[in-house]
Parts: structure tokens; sequence; C-alpha cells
């Protein structure tokens, strides 16, 4: 399976400045397989280190952190010579054990020659908890489930995904129908590694589902395992009210969609865990447009996106047949659908701010306005190809950004002050604009 993640791994490997990398990101995306793919294509030899319920090895970080000494612990541990120059160390489920990670500051300072990736499901909480390891000695690379670009690499479209990557419109326009049938499959069976490997295998959507399930059932397992009793079944509350906070039209997340009378100081905690597990985006409201956006962050108004279209309709009983066959009961639930794709799809791009906005009044609502470092772009999403943009004009004539994106299922067109850009090709979001 191709993952993009590969190409910034061997930059991370050649890069001079080299620092122990740790990899984030939810269960099930792909972390573990990719460390050892890495290690296999750009080392001689892999060393692949599990720490959970490993007292052997909670047993040598527990002492002294010299790294001489916990190198010879752990060729003890494999059988073999760690050579640093073209060994891969792999520490999976870190968190597990945390002086291993207080370890990679001394790795980095003292034995710097070490090749060292890390990983583990619920990472973002341990390094949110304060876990003691100083910001500076680590270099991070966040996972994703696969983008619409991969999962075209991955089901043998890879001619497609080039495309794409050309910009060459003219082509991808007379392609688009097999564009538009490829997205709807991966709407579905969205971008979870097991799922994509099935419907590659199989082509078998009921099998897609099922696997969809058992990764779901995982989290909320995780849940009561790993997250503080009192907040479990606020977690709980709040995980399961987010297919219907994302089919309301507007989807401003509403604390009262999840308990009548629901306050944001009750849930607070929950969703910040649920963030820190990379199981859902938390995109935040601005109420002006300069750059950085961030600082006119609105704390107290946020949409919720989980980390993947195909767990979302999952999470939303929706059946194949609907959403290929084009159901007009679905109508709804299309645009859900569609924002938390496009939603996902940005994540994938770094060094983007991603927010939305919303005037004061309430009249104009714009899905997604993304800080670029450079320039502030407001991104409309429709799901079908109506192209009415009212509240992108509404922006506009209020803050005159340089380019506009609007992005349905129509074709690629620049205007002067817009981008039609289609939805299969939102990954291109950058390079569209120039």
């Amino acid at each position: 399976m191709y993952r993009i993640a590969i190409g910034k791994l061997l930059k991370w490997k050649e890069s001079k400045r080299r620092k122990p990398l740790i990899i984030e990101g939810a269960r099930q995306v792909g972390k573990t397989w990719l460390m050892k793919e890495f290690g296999k294509q750009a080392y001689a030899d892999t060393v692949y280190i599990n720490f959970d319920s490993n007292s052997r090895m909670a047993e040598l970080f527990a002492s002294d952190l010299d790294t001489e000494r916990l190198v010879m612990g752990l060729e003890l541990y494999v059988g073999r010579k760690i050579n640093p120059d073209n060994t891969l160390l792999i520490f999976d489920e870190v968190q597990e054990v945390p002086r291993a990670l207080a370890s990679l500051k001394y790795f980095y300072e003292n034995a710097p020659q070490y090749h060292i990736v890390c990983a583990g499901s619920l990472l973002g909480i341990a390094l949110h908890e304060g876990t003691s390891f100083p910001v500076g000695k680590v270099d991070f690379l966040k996972l994703y489930p696969l983008s619409f670009r991969e999962f075209l690499m991955a089901i043998n479209q890879e001619r497609f995904a080039v495309l794409l990557d050309k910009q060459d419109f003219q082509m991808i326009t007379s392609f688009k129908q097999t564009y538009m049938d490829t997205l709807k499959y991966y709407y579905f069976v969205g971008g979870m590694p097991e799922a994509v490997q099935s419907f590659v295998e199989n082509k078998d959507f009921n099998e897609v589902r099922n696997i969809q399930k058992r990764i779901l059932e995982a989290y909320e397992q995780d849940f009561s395992k790993h997250a503080p009793n009192e907040i479990v079944p606020k977690i709980r509350m709040i995980w399961n009210s987010i297919p219907s906070q994302l089919a309301k039209e507007n989807k401003k997340f509403v604390y009262g969609l999840v308990r009548e009378g629901g306050r944001a100081k009750e849930y607070e905690t929950a969703i910040m865990w649920l963030t820190d597990c990379g199981l859902v985006h938390k995109v935040s409201r601005v109420n002006a447009s300069a750059i950085p956006l961030k600082a006119y962050e609105d704390l107290k108004a946020f949409k919720l996106f989980i980390l993947d279209v195909g767990l979302l309709g999952c999470m939303a009983g929706l059946r194949s047949r609907t959403l290929l066959d084009g159901n007009d009961l679905f109508v709804e639930f299309k645009g859900a659908l569609t924002e938390q794709y496009v939603c996902q799809q940005l994540k994938t791009i770094e060094d983007l701010g991603i927010y939305y906005y919303t005037n004061d009044r309430g009249s104009c609502e714009v899905d997604f306005v993304v800080d670029t470092g450079e320039q502030i772009v407001p991104v409309e999403v429709k799901a079908e190809v109506n192209l009415k943009a009212k509240s992108l004009k509404t922006y506009r004539e209020k803050y005159s950004p340089e380019i506009s994106v609007r992005t349905s299922m129509a074709d690629y067109k620049k205007e002067d002050w817009l981008v039609n850009l289609p939805l299969y090709a939102i990954e291109q979001f950058i390079n569209s604009m120039n």
C-alpha cells in the first residue's frame, strides 16, 4: 500500500538535523505498518520493540537513561548487534513506558547517530499529560487515514492520481466520471488501511462495513480502558452525537444535542481527550480574516469532524446502495459526508490552519477558511453541482481575499477571484490557486 508519509520518512532519514521521530495518529491508521515498511525500504536492519505489556523493557528504562547502557540492553533483548549506520530502531506503543519517551532526549543529545522512530495508539494523550521529554528534542509526523489520492493508488488507479498531480484539468474533465465514481467508493470505504485493503481484495461492501464496525468497537473499548472513569460516559455521548451534529444545516457543535441542557464545562475534557487521541478534528470558528487566523479563533464555537469519512457513514448506518445509487432521501446527509471528506483531505496537507467563518449575525457562513501562512482562503463546499455561493460573495465583499475556492462536483474553472475545484481534486488545493 502506498503512503505519502514514506517520502517524508526518507527525507527525515537524510536530514542533517535529524532527531528521534514521533509518529502521531489514531489507532489503526497504519503507524506500525508504516514504520516497518520504512525499515524494509530504507535500512539493512530493523529492530522492532513493542512496549505494550513488556516488563523487560519497562525494567530496562526504569533506571538511568544512559544511552550506551540502553543500547546494550536492546541488543541483549533482540540478540544481535545494533549498527547505528544502517539500523532503524522502532519503539511501538511507546506511551506504555513513559521513561522510554523521556530517553529520546538523551538519544538526541548523546547518541544522535541512532535512527529512532516511535509511535503509539494513545500517544497524543501521553504527550499532553506532560510526559517528561523536552520539546525541541524530537521531530513529529502526523499520520491520518489514506487520503483520496492514496486511495486511488491503492485501488490500482495510479495514473488518475498522477493526472491530478499534473493538474491537467482538461484531461481530468474528460475522465470525470471515473473520478466521481471512485469518490463515491471512497465516501463509503474511507481511508482506514484495513478497510481499503479489504475493498481492494474483495470489492465486498458488507465486509468493509464489518471492518469499520470492528474499528469503532475498538475505539469504544479504548474509551473505557484508557480514559479517566468520570469522563468515559461523556466521551461516548460526544462521539455518538457527531453524525447528528454534522447532519444539521449549520454544523456548529451544539451541546444540547449531546444531552438536553448540556453545557460546555461538562464536556470540555471529553472533547480534548478525543482530539488528543486523533479521533476527532476540532475546527474552530473565526470572526475575522487576517494572518494568523489563530489569533481570531472563537474558542466557544466549533465543528467536530471524525478522523474518517467511511467511519462516519458506518456510524450513521449508511447503506452502500443509498450512497452509490444516489437515493433522494440521502440528500441532507450528503452535505455532512462531503464536508467531512473535505476536512479530512485538507488535514493531510501540511502547515494549513483550518477554521470556519460566520459573521456575528449568523447570516453568512463559509464552510472552511484556510490559513496557508501566506494568505487566507475561504472554501465553500457543495455536495453536488449547485454553484450558488451567496456566503462566499458576502465574505469577499467584506474581506477581499485574493482568491476563493468553491469545491463541488462541477468541473474545474478558474475565474478572476474564484477557483472552482472538483471535490476529487481538493488535495490540489494549494497548487490550484497558482
